[in-house]
């Protein structure tokens, strides 16, 4: 290896590793301003700027995404930096040594005014302007236009975007570090179009120096070759016009590169896609469209005084590779029905049948209808398997205990769209949705309506709009939360496996819990089953736990509640208020958070003495009428409650706790019925009123 020849890369890559190449590089372009510059630094300096846009450019074409290429507003001033200095130097270099002829700026200069224009620089100012309208007026008048439309879109949907992670993460699609790594990304998506927005203005400004530049060049030098040189006119103005004319082209054919390069970054999909494989897949692989531009093609060939050879020959060529995509087509169909076939019955008598023929009913089940099979459909992009799997993760994490897996299947007789779930083989829920849309949620503060399809979210019977996907950017400016078809079938199997999480524990769960229970506390578990009570008063008491949405988490806490007082009293109510009473931090933890005031709800005296009554069988049942007018009390608190945001609990003796929570479980879900002796000595209430 030639270590002389290695070493300068070396030294530059070392700079640039130490953070110093930056810095260098930016006092070398003011030196450039600022100190004359010989024509030979001149062109390689042209040089280096044409091929440092090259490479901007195709660093663009194979980036994935825009993402991928954050430092590139950085970048575009950088290169406009450099730019404008070799105008300055080249502008200093074609005023001071013009009147030596075409050769005075560098061969860089005299190359693009000679051989590119040939010469002429009548044809030279044409080719000048034509460049200029095309870099000015197309290419970066839209890149800004486009520039400044997704800066907009991106920071107004940023809070419906910060939304839907919190209610992915909520719903345990996403864990904290995804959530924290989506939130990233979404404040980088914002800072880069933002920069993008600012920065599409330099190469604006970029192209209306390049004209004053060359207007400024021409008339200096027109006066300085008559005035101080003694020049003719027309001598004059044939060498300073094509000298300007040459240093105008080097300067927009760099600038040409990277406003194109800009134009086709924010152009770009904000999802990871090759560029080169999206643009032959999407635009050249439509066989269709390919055979029908071949007979166009074919038949203007065979108009008379046409170039019939050209229009033949690429009707032929294109023709073919339609030809050839459509026979791939073909081959692909023919490769996927026979997968689908059914097996052919085999030719041997039916088998006997036997025990296995009765299979055990699935604990959690999950029917589809044909059109959302691709959802389910890993090999066909289906994100509901991998969703699916996050919710369990979550809810075992949150209530305790395994959740069993979720069986899938599809079933012909539901509608197409739709869907059902199942809890030991009975349907409990079903819906319908749009896989190929996506459900934009009104959280109440949407701004305009959404034009879609309207519709109810599956999980709590919001109202909501299905709308097509490239409409989600603009539903989430408008303050939508918008979700896919895969987060809201996960989102309601997650609510309803939390409403029937009672009926998921049974014996052999909680025979897993104790298992586990007893690797750290062998002795514990060994005075609870069977000695203190049965297995089935333990499941029981768990199950009471689940239904008054107590999570059984606290594990140990519930074993050692239960070992102390099944042997005064082993009935399975008076052990659950036992195990409240002994997690009544965790309960009100649950409840509340880190709030430093709980606030409550209490029963009038009156009242409080009815429901003693008729849970102690000393006086008639509720009566039906004050049952009702009970319901509605209790639903206005809770509604005056959530419209603070803070909890709604009402705080009762013991004695009537169980029969009140039993009463509003399923008509007020929200509202937390809790005793007196479960709340912590050390918990500050806040009395907000009184049921009467």
């Amino acid at each position: 290896m030639n270590t002389a020849s290695a070493s300068p890369a070396m030294r530059m890559m070392d700079l640039l590793r130490h953070g110093l190449g930056a810095p260098l590089i930016v006092l070398a372009m003011l030196a450039m301003v600022i100190i004359p510059l010989a024509a030979p630094v001149l062109d390689a300096l042209f040089s280096f700027n044409i091929a440092i846009s090259m490479v901007v450019l195709l660093a663009v074409v194979y980036v994935r995404r825009p993402l991928d290429f954050t430092i590139f507003p950085i970048v575009l001033l950088m290169t406009t930096m450099l730019r404008l200095a070799l105008n300055v130097a080249s502008t200093r270099v074609v005023l001071l040594n013009g009147q030596d002829g075409p050769g005075a700026a560098g061969k860089v200069i005299e190359a693009f005014g000679d051989f590119v224009v040939g010469g002429n620089y009548a044809v030279g100012i044409v080719v000048f302007a034509i460049l200029t309208i095309i870099n000015f007026v197309v290419i970066t008048k839209g890149a800004g236009r486009i520039s400044e439309v997704s800066a907009r879109f991106i920071l107004d949907a940023m809070p419906g975007k910060q939304m839907a992670i919190d209610a992915d993460l909520n719903a345990g699609l996403l864990s904290r570090e995804e959530a924290k790594a989506r939130r990233e990304e979404v404040r980088e998506e914002a800072d880069f179009y933002g920069a993008m927005d600012g920065a599409s203005k330099f190469i604006r400004g970029d192209a209306i120096a390049g004209i004053l530049i060359l207007v400024i060049n021409l008339v200096g030098g027109l006066a300085i070759g008559v005035m101080q040189h003694d020049m003719g006119v027309a001598d004059a103005a044939k060498v300073y016009t094509l000298l300007s004319i040459g240093d105008g082209l080097v300067a927009q054919l760099p600038a040409l590169l990277v406003s194109t390069a800009v134009a086709m970054l924010v152009t770009r999909a904000s999802r990871s896609q090759d560029m080169g494989h999206a643009m032959v897949g999407q635009v050249f692989g439509q066989h269709k469209a390919l055979a029908v531009t071949a007979a166009v093609l074919g038949i203007v060939g065979l108009v008379p005084g046409m170039p019939n050879a050209v229009f033949l020959t690429l009707s032929a060529i294109i023709g073919y590779i339609a030809w050839r995509l459509w026979k791939k087509g073909l081959e692909r169909a023919a490769d996927k029905p026979d997968a689908a076939l059914p097996a052919p019955s085999a030719s041997n008598p039916a088998a006997e049948l036997t025990w296995d023929e009765l299979r055990p009913i699935d604990p959690l089940g999950l029917e589809v209808g044909y059109r959302l099979i691709p959802l389910v459909d890993k090999a066909q992009g289906g994100e509901l398997m991998s969703r699916i799997k996050a919710v369990r993760r979550k809810l075992t994490q949150d209530l305790g205990f395994l959740i069993p897996p979720v069986h899938i299947r599809d079933n012909l007789e539901l509608p197409s769209n739709g869907y059902r779930l199942l809890v030991h083989g009975v349907p409990v829920a079903s819906a319908e949705i749009h896989p190929d849309r996506e459900l934009a949620l009104d959280p109440g503060g949407a701004f305009a309506p959404i034009d879609g399809i309207a519709g109810k979210d599956p999980a709590f019977g919001l109202d909501a709009v299905w709308i097509q996907p490239h409409q989600r950017a603009m539903a989430e400016s408008l303050g939508y939360t918008v979700v896919d078809a895969a987060t809201v079938v996960a989102t309601h199997l997650s609510h309803l496996i939390r409403e029937h999480a009672p009926e998921l524990l049974g014996h052999e769960e909680v025979q897993q819990l104790l298992a586990n229970l007893g690797k750290s506390a062998p002795k514990l578990v060994e005075d609870l089953t069977p000695k203190a009570l049965p297995l089935s008063t333990v499941v029981r008491v768990m199950q009471n736990l689940l239904n008054e949405r107590v999570p059984i988490r606290q594990l140990r806490r519930i074993v050692e509640s239960l070992v102390e007082h099944a042997p005064q009293n082993p009935d399975p109510a008076a052990l659950t208020a036992a195990v409240r009473n002994a997690l009544g931090r965790f309960i009100v933890q649950e409840i509340s958070g880190m709030a430093p005031e709980l606030p409550v709800y209490t029963l009038a005296p009156s009242l409080e003495r009815v429901l003693q009554d008729s849970t102690q069988g000393t006086g008639a049942a509720l009566e039906p009428g004050l049952a009702e007018r009970l319901h509605q009390s209790l639903a206005d608190c809770v509604s005056k409650q959530e419209a603070k945001s803070e909890p709604a609990v009402v705080l009762v003796p013991g004695t009537v706790r169980a029969a009140l929570a039993r009463l509003v479980r399923h008509s007020v879900p929200s509202l937390s019925v809790l005793a007196y002796s479960e709340v912590p000595e050390d918990k500050r209430l806040k009395l907000v009123g009184t049921i009467s």
